[in-house]
């Protein structure tokens, strides 16, 4: 899979396997403040050339900043920009998405659909489906599906905002107060038996706290990465969570506190 992204206004057409570099390069990023060309060029088994024009083109957007050797994130955002998430556990994204479409039952009825990779991914699996009309906030899940089904798709309005492709703030949140369906779909920045359902930015959880707080059932999709991650914002507790969909690399502990709280967890091979 091809991801058009930008530099200096000019169109660079990013294949997956560049898109996975840049992912783990700005997750480094975000576990360190500051990363080698030598590690990279290691831990990526890529060129030091590769790896050159990688940081290259995330300094031009903003992500980071190229150091003697290197580079250092920068004040910018830590939050890893839906582009570039696509590329990251693909594999298990795959599988969670298949799994998740699998817990929406037959029949005409709404469901809302989130943003995040993850969702978009569950989104390419109703393409197929003649049944659904589907709310969404998010510009990459409704691209998946205006474009290629016959699904119903009813999208909020609101504030684009950049890393997540998502509309946010009081338009969407009054879209999503005014309907109620019978399902939610939404992806997780970060999820804790503690502290529940996370996500960076605290407009963003609002607007998604408003597709929660209207749906008769709330499936969580997240690769395990986002297991025992806390974020800025919490979404929801779990208790107003009916399932979860996550890869088997999750940490079993983490998983059996989330259980117990009454969260039906869904465990897929990637």
């Amino acid at each position: 899979m091809n991801h058009v992204i930008s530099s200096g206004g000019q169109p660079i057409v990013a294949s997956a396997k560049r898109s996975k570099r840049l992912s783990a390069i700005l997750t480094a990023l975000a576990e360190s403040s500051s990363v080698s060309l030598v590690e990279l060029t290691r831990n990526l088994d890529s060129s030091p050339a590769t790896i050159r024009r990688d940081l290259a083109l995330l300094e031009s957007q903003g992500f980071l900043t190229r150091t003697h050797g290197g580079a250092q994130a920068t004040e910018m955002k830590a939050e890893l920009p839906v582009r570039y998430r696509d590329g990251a556990e693909r594999d298990a994204k795959v599988a969670i998405a298949r799994k998740a479409a699998e817990l929406i039952p037959g029949g005409r009825q709404a469901i809302a659909i989130g943003g995040g990779s993850t969702a978009a991914e569950v989104a390419r699996n109703l393409t197929s489906r003649t049944d659904l009309t589907i709310v969404t906030n998010s510009l990459t899940t409704a691209y998946e599906l205006a474009s290629r089904s016959k699904v119903k798709v009813v999208m909020t309005g609101g504030v684009i905002r950049p890393t997540s492709f998502e509309l946010v703030g009081t338009l969407a949140e009054g879209a999503l107060n005014a309907i109620n369906v019978a399902m939610t779909v939404i992806g997780a920045d970060g999820i804790t038996a503690a502290n529940g359902l996370t996500t960076f930015d605290d407009t963003e959880a609002r607007t998604n706290r408003s597709m929660v707080t209207h749906a008769g059932r709330v499936v969580v999709v997240a690769d395990s990465t986002k297991l025992g991650e806390v974020r800025l914002a919490r979404v929801a507790e779990l208790s107003e969570i009916s399932d979860l969909v996550i890869d088997d690399a999750a940490d079993p502990q983490e998983l059996a506190k989330i259980e117990r709280l009454g969260v039906r967890i869904h465990r897929v091979r990637a």
